[in-house]
């Protein structure tokens, strides 16, 4: 089990942050926000993938006035997402908005911060002092304590002058490029912020790679305890960084309990199409609650072994291929039915219609 930091707990919108309530998984709409329809297409589709927080870019008058619609039409909390024009901020908050990111080293005026705050303490609106690594305010892009101490520096100016403005919701995140230098600023915001962490790898890149960089540098932090919602960055549809986020919190034990797949990594033992039953099975399985382990093994090196162990599994064979179920044979079927015939046992445990698992 991992022990989380325990930090104070906030409430944005419906979702509580911090204090050790779950986390949450959050995404970023990549849609022009002023286009209300094609947002909320979007955002129904992010709904669906179970995104618990929403963010959009607020860069326009037009887009802060659209909030209103959007916030109306979605069940997530929405962060407006500011940079550069203080007065945004207070448009989105006037339109509904739960929270607001600021970025420090996007927004010089201090009058403006100062408008900020008050805005958001009188609505209760949660600020997110959000640092980059790419936009860093000058006076820290010296890095005298190296790239993360200078993050860590910028998002405590951050915090500290929102406190004293009287802000009482406040998340932080330390973002960078670099996963080596992210997992270190957030090493060191954790023992001197008590404030929620919002973590992630800034401007990961592809579904592949980006993928990747994520999961090492976001599933580190959390093994560590460190961390209160998550959003996985990358350049692809939102949809993507939502399943991608619920599969680090589901690998670390820290999601709700659901349907998991082993498969082995096929090699020229294998008998069965693994890759196409595993595949289509992860299809099938998402989005579904309840804790099923399905096991699909291509040969009979590990795959019997595997196989009982998993609630549910399936061994390929040179003819045919053996179905287990809490340990025990059950079936043994044609090696082309092998699909159809795991699927079928899974509905049937999935409807209770199974009896006890093992």
């Amino acid at each position: 089990m991992i022990e989380r930091k325990k930090t104070k707990r906030i409430v944005l919108g419906n979702v509580p942050v911090g204090g050790g309530e779950p986390i949450s998984v959050q995404t970023m709409t990549n849609t022009k926000t002023s286009d209300i329809k094609a947002t909320l297409e979007q955002i129904g589709r992010i709904e669906c993938a179970r995104c618990d927080i929403l963010r959009v870019a607020v860069p326009d008058e037009e887009s802060a006035h659209a909030l209103r619609k959007i916030v109306k039409e979605t069940k997530m909390p929405v962060v407006a997402d500011i940079h550069f024009d203080w007065r945004l901020a207070l448009l989105a908050m006037e339109n509904g908005a739960d929270g607001i990111r600021v970025n420090p080293g996007t927004i010089a005026s201090r009058k403006g911060l100062k408008e900020i705050a008050k805005e958001a303490s009188q609505r209760g609106v949660v600020v997110r002092v959000g640092v980059n690594s790419g936009s860093l305010e000058k006076e820290f892009r010296v890095k005298r304590d190296g790239e993360a101490g200078a993050l860590v520096q910028s998002a405590l100016k951050g915090v500290t002058f929102f406190e004293d403005a009287g802000v009482n919701a406040i998340k932080v995140s330390v973002k960078a490029t670099s996963v080596p230098v992210t997992i270190q600023a957030y090493r060191m915001i954790s023992k001197e912020c008590e404030w929620p962490l919002h973590i992630g790898v800034t401007e990961a890149g592809t579904i592949f790679s980006g993928s990747i960089r994520s999961a090492v540098g976001i599933g580190a932090l959390l093994a560590e305890g460190i961390g209160d919602t998550i959003r996985v960055s990358l350049s692809a549809d939102p949809v993507e960084e939502v399943r991608v986020g619920l599969l680090i919190l589901k690998t670390l034990g820290l999601a709700p309990p659901s349907p998991w797949v082993v498969s082995c990594p096929t090699c020229a033992r294998c008998e069965i199409d693994v890759i196409g039953i595993a595949s289509e099975l992860e299809r099938r399985l998402e989005g579904i609650e309840g804790s099923l382990r399905v096991a699909v093994m291509g040969c009979s090196v590990n795959g019997p072994g595997e196989a009982r162990e998993a609630d549910l599994g399936i061994a390929g064979g040179r003819v045919s291929a053996l179905i287990f179920k809490g340990g025990k044979i059950i079936a043994k079927v044609p090696k082309e039915h092998s699909l159809e015939a795991l699927v079928t046992e899974v509905e049937k445990i999935l409807k209770g219609e199974s009896g006890e698992r093992g």
